[in-house]
């Protein structure tokens, strides 16, 4: 593979899901991807997904939460959506933008005690990490056989 494979990932606040996201893709998928996170109202990077990423491995403490208006002048083979917010109000990218979308529960909304907290952000990225490992390895399987 020569050309490395754009990716942006989106959602409402760019506060978590998408951050997580990020520093997943860019750990699990390597070299070959480029990736960025951006939000339609963006804000915070949530402490929790701070926390539950450093538990595998993974630090983004120096991630920032971004306007999807940085990238609205930028080529992204793919736009990866992972709320129905920003999959509603995305809007559109030129080029060959392929856009997939995820309806991943929002860790962000749960209420209650730190451990219940924790549990929802585990869940969200245990699940965007499944996705994830997808994603990568049909985007590897299609690199192969052109």
């Amino acid at each position: 593979m020569t050309d490395r494979i754009r990716v942006l990932v989106l959602c409402t606040g760019n506060s978590a899901r998408s951050q997580m996201a990020e520093g997943l893709l860019r750990h699990d998928g390597g070299e070959e991807f480029v990736v960025e996170s951006a939000g339609l109202e963006p804000s915070i990077v949530r402490p929790e997904a701070i926390k539950v990423m450093r538990e595998i491995g993974i630090d983004i403490t120096g991630h920032r939460s971004k306007s999807i208006d940085e990238f609205m002048t930028r080529q992204f083979e793919y736009v990866i959506t992972v709320c129905d917010n920003a999959n509603q109000n995305c809007p559109v990218f030129l080029g060959a933008t392929r856009r997939i979308h995820w309806s991943i529960e929002d860790p962000a909304g749960v209420d209650g005690a730190e451990q219940t907290r924790l549990r929802a952000f585990r869940a969200a990225r245990d699940d965007l990490r499944e996705r994830l490992n997808k994603f990568v390895a049909s985007v590897k399987e299609a690199q192969a056989r052109s």
